[in-house]
């Protein structure tokens, strides 16, 4: 399938889109639109026979935000109504995981921020002292890290690495390498 350019204005929105996009992230979007417009081509606006979005909704909505008045889109015509709904939720699962270390060695963290990526920052208030602080020359490759909390301070400690990472050992060796 090759992709066209059409008016924005042609293009319409899908009202059965199930995915939202909070403010701060709409944001990030229309900015990194208006700083990298060519993305658009690279990845186009997948409508339907009748113009209606099935991948790229928030793409299209910032779009109109970032003031363009085009928008390259591919047409999916052959699709049967149940593909469409497959294909709505297919192109917006995310299947891969981040390699958090990989990331943490080989790129910017401020220029991955501005670019949508959510690296959040670990919170220690409200925890114990103890087991507060790692230093980077203390772990070895062989080393087992043993941290003892109430019932309470260990949900709470896991439930905020697994904010940042897919794995609590991830979020740790993430941790690890922003100090």
């Amino acid at each position: 399938m090759k992709s066209i350019t059409v008016k924005i204005s042609e293009v319409k929105s899908n009202p059965n889109n199930p995915r939202i996009i909070k403010d701060d992230k709409f944001q990030k979007l229309v900015k990194s639109i208006k700083e990298f417009p060519e993305m658009l081509n690279i990845r186009p606006i997948v409508v339907n026979s009748d113009m209606v979005v099935l991948g790229g909704n928030m793409r299209l909505k910032a779009c109109k935000e970032a003031g363009l008045k085009e928008v390259a889109i591919i047409k999916a015509e052959d699709l049967t109504e149940d593909q469409q709904k497959q294909f709505i939720i297919k192109d917006n699962v995310g299947f891969g995981e981040w390699d958090w270390e990989d990331l943490a060695n080989n790129w910017d963290a401020e220029q991955l921020t501005d670019w949508g990526l959510d690296i959040q920052n670990f919170n220690t208030e409200g925890f114990a002292d103890k087991n507060k602080e790692l230093s980077l020359d203390d772990v070895t490759d062989s080393m087992t890290i043993s941290l003892k909390y109430t019932e309470e301070e260990y949900h709470i400690v896991k439930d905020a690495l697994l904010k940042l990472a897919p794995t609590p050992e991830q979020a740790i060796w993430k941790l690890l390498k922003n100090d």
